[in-house]
């Protein structure tokens, strides 16, 4: 022990106690998932406060010198045999009575109960010194050590803050109206039941108005069951805002609606508001369902959740190499979903499994901030089949389960969600999140991070030709733009099954003027063959500004595609809104092909003979002051567009790049742009590194800068993205994804390195940027959406592993039997070779 005491002693200096701020990574291994239940523990450094599984210990002590790791194990409890009923004289475990998790009435979240082992490992040799150790040694040794070892276990670890502990599906936000609410003094009072609508008398779903205390009938659910809208026309005709749903006022709340706000909300007053009308709270029962038991009741007679996770049957689990789940980390399906595809494609699976070594031994100092590193972890334990074991059964101890449960111990991504999702508004956070979106995002950041070496993300990558012909000139305009996604319309007035869509249409007239409950949906039939020949037809264009006829005129759009990726993904737009600006889902089923067939609609470019729309220039600069370089633009088309509600820095972009050449051009060019992510940023001319106003004195936040750069960009780029949209941190984040292009003469990083140090030279890689190929592809794998909306409900992917159809549900990975391929919401289809 001596000798153990000189060892400590000498590193004594290297050790250190975790300060606020310190991110410290006890809970999940660096480079693996291990973590302090896995076999061999987690040495945690006592310098860095990195963590690393048993295999990857010895690395880091050869490459850093770190010599004193904090060993954590722990091993599972077994159960109580009286855990699952009073036998213990403890109560019954309650059900849930709301939808959430980790907080009252909601599910239970206990965390499993473990034996925790703590001790300090000396590295080359793995000396082990316990707390007990400690105590007969020297006190400046025993005082510093004992102190790092407490602050360490103390200290919230970075997955432990970034994880979500409660998650609460009903969390409302207090409305703006409440608490100076004005309430008439009309002398009405609601009696304890017997309600009903005052226009159609409706007797359920019905809302009595906090203002003025007249009950009318909700809204109509997406599924055409609910009420007939009269509790929002009264808002819309008076403006009293608030309403609450009678039949859901207990004496712990009520479901209160804000028209204004458009959302469900809180009233701190509410037990005030209803007293006004002759309501006691504390005397009211619950008789009508809440609104978040009616969407899940509504999701139930729509049927899409049982068939999509193929819920009536009992699926045959499956584990190994390439059929590892993944864990839900509260909303994250969406991620989970799109990786498991991902990670079937070869280019990913070369680019970040095949090289996982070289990746390791190139990683920086702190691999839990390096992409292309956590890329490759989260790839390596999808694939190895290390963590694709069956989860310990929660009644180990019992009798078993006469059913497989399909669970595995799987992976809990939360290092790469954390390093995706930062700086980003979205996906920085635990809401649930469109998976298309997620896709393209994280295409752009390995965009970003291959700008010199292999990009797996050209698999995706496509040209698209647009072809545009004037109908008075009958001459023609060809562009080009790459794209990722195939979006894919469905033409509902095309559907086989219309008989039937119209005679449950009218058997739910019948019910809601009857009251009677509302018939079953019919889910509309949407042929592949319709969905594609609406992508292909040509769209008009009317008000099109010529210029070869230099006026507003007609034409026609014609959308081909210019190359044929080695992977086209396609996305059936099933979110819209309906009239009333509401989004909705279409609840359609589409036959959509194992096999497809694109090459007819293969652009051809310009024909023989056929003359082109002359190209119109910008305007000439006019620099009356030489450092701002302001041009000069058309006042009154700039007038206008900003009188018709447009941002002003748009609109002096849409008047310079059409050359002044009137509102109509720049009103096209405005339609055009106006999903840009920089369509509000202020003009940036061309040779310019700053926007007109701009100085060069002006400052910007030194924490901004330093999370662009971390991301991977070099502290010019980051100045000039947040120069580009007024020192806004997501807005820079989007900008700067959107203009990659425009930073390609300036110098790109990876995971925060120079490209000097990333992968080998700056030179753009050998070959084309866009694959081209024969169009014929098969269906490889698909992902489906269960839910009104892409902001809730969940995801689940379905992939073919060796002919044969899979379900990835999160931790579950179970052989499918019907796959749901009608229902889909995105499409992953690979090129046949012939």
């Amino acid at each position: 022990m001596a000798e153990v005491s000189e060892v400590l002693m000498s590193v004594l200096s290297t050790i250190r106690v975790p300060r606020p701020g310190d991110r410290v990574h006890k809970d999940e291994c660096a480079l693996s998932f291990s973590s302090p239940e896995s076999e061999g523990g987690l040495y945690v450094c006592m310098n860095s406060f990195l963590g690393f599984g048993s295999q990857y210990v010895d690395r880091h002590h050869t490459r850093s010198g770190q010599r004193a790791y904090l060993h954590i194990s722990r091993t599972r409890k077994a159960p109580k045999e009286d855990d699952e009923n009073s036998g213990s004289g403890d109560p019954p475990k309650k059900k849930p009575t709301r939808l959430a998790i980790g907080i009252e009435g909601g599910f239970n979240v206990e965390q499993e109960q473990y034996e925790e082992e703590v001790k300090v490992v000396l590295f080359p040799d793995r000396q082990e010194v316990t707390s007990d150790d400690l105590a007969t040694m020297p006190d400046v040794v025993r005082e510093r050590v004992s102190l790092a070892m407490a602050g360490l276990m103390s200290a919230d670890s970075v997955s432990h803050a970034l994880q979500v502990q409660q998650w609460d599906g009903e969390l409302r936000a207090e409305s703006r109206h409440a608490v100076e609410l004005k309430q008439l003094n009309n002398g009405t009072k609601i009696p304890p039941s017997g309600w009903r609508c005052e226009v159609c008398d409706l007797q359920e779903n019905l809302w009595m108005n906090l203002s003025d205390g007249r009950v009318f009938c909700g809204r109509r659910y997406f599924d055409g069951s609910g009420g007939n809208n009269h509790a929002l026309l009264h808002f819309q005709q008076t403006g009293h805002p608030l309403a609450v749903k009678l039949g859901t006022i207990t004496p712990d709340g009520a479901d209160v609606y804000s028209y204004d706000e458009d959302d469900m909300v809180l009233d701190p007053k509410l037990p005030e508001h209803l007293s006004h009308f002759g309501i006691d709270m504390m005397t009211m029962e619950k008789t009508e369902h809440t609104m978040t038991e009616l969407e899940i009741a509504v999701n139930q007679r729509v049927g899409e959740w049982e068939v999509i996770q193929e819920s009536g049957a009992t699926l045959r689990p499956l584990s190994g190499p390439g059929l590892t789940g993944m864990k839900n980390l509260g909303n994250s399906c969406y991620l989970n979903s799109v990786m498991q595809v991902l990670f079937t494609v070869p280019d990913f699976q070369s680019k970040y499994v095949s090289n996982i070594d070289k990746i390791f031994n190139e990683a920086p100092s702190d691999p839990t901030q390096d992409f292309k590193t956590q890329v490759a972890k989260l790839g390596y334990g999808l694939l190895s089949g290390e963590y694709s074991k069956p989860a310990p059964d929660p009644g180990e101890g019992s009798e078993p389960s006469s059913e497989p449960r399909g669970d595995q111990v799987g992976i809990a991504a939360r290092m790469f969600k954390a390093l995706v999702g930062r700086g980003h508004p979205e996906f920085s956070t635990n809401r649930q999140q469109d998976a298309q979106e997620f896709l393209l995002h994280f295409i752009n950041m390995v965009e970003r991070n291959c700008r010199s070496g292999v990009n797996p993300s050209e698999a995706f990558r496509f040209l698209v030709e647009e072809r545009i012909v004037c109908q008075q000139s009958q001459k023609a305009k060809y562009t080009q733009r790459v794209d990722y996604i195939l979006q894919l319309p469905v033409p509902m007035d095309q559907a086989t099954n219309t008989e039937e869509l119209q005679e449950a249409e009218r058997r739910r007239e019948e019910a809601d003027s009857s009251g009677a409950p509302p018939p079953a949906p019919v889910r509309a039939c949407i042929p592949f063959t319709a969905c594609m020949a609406a992508l292909s037809e040509p769209e008009t264009l009317t008000d099109f500004w010529s210029s070869a006829a230099q006026a507003k005129t007609t034409a026609t759009k014609t959308t081909r595609f210019a190359s044929f990726p080695d992977h086209m993904v396609i996305q059936v737009k099933k979110f819209t809104f309906g009239q009333d600006w509401v989004p909705k889902k279409l609840d359609v089923s589409i036959d959509v092909p194992d096999t497809l067939d694109l090459t007819a609609l293969r652009g051809t470019g310009q024909q023989p003979g056929e003359e082109l729309l002359p190209e119109v220039a910008p305007p000439p600069l006019m620099t009356p002051d030489v450092e701002v370089k302001a041009p000069v633009l058309d006042d009154s088309t700039l007038s206008q567009l900003c009188e018709m509600g447009f941002p002003l820095e748009a609109c002096r972009k849409a008047v310079y790049y059409t050359g002044n050449t009137g509102i109509d051009a720049a009103m096209n060019w405005v339609m055009g742009h106006m999903d840009d992510p920089d369509f509000s940023a202020p003009l940036v001319l061309p040779g310019t590194s700053s926007a007109p106003g701009t100085t060069p004195t002006e400052s910007f936040s030194e924490e901004h800068l330093a999370t662009i750069v971390s991301m991977g960009f070099s502290r010019d780029q980051a100045t000039r993205a947040l120069r580009a949209t007024s020192n806004v941190l997501e807005r820079a984040v989007d900008w700067i994804f959107s203009h990659l292009d425009d930073l390609e003469s300036m110098e790109v990083s990876e995971g925060g390195r120079s490209a000097a140090e990333s992968e080998g030279s700056r030179e753009p890689p050998p070959g084309p940027k866009v694959r081209d190929g024969p169009g014929k592809y098969e269906l490889f794998a698909f992902i489906s959406h269960m839910g009104t909306s892409t902001m809730c409900g969940h995801y689940v992917c379905h992939i073919k592993k060796d002919q044969q159809w899979i379900i990835f549900n999160d931790q579950k990975v179970c052989a499918s039997e019907k796959p749901p391929k009608d229902l889909g919401y995105l499409y992953f289809y690979r090129r046949v070779t012939e």
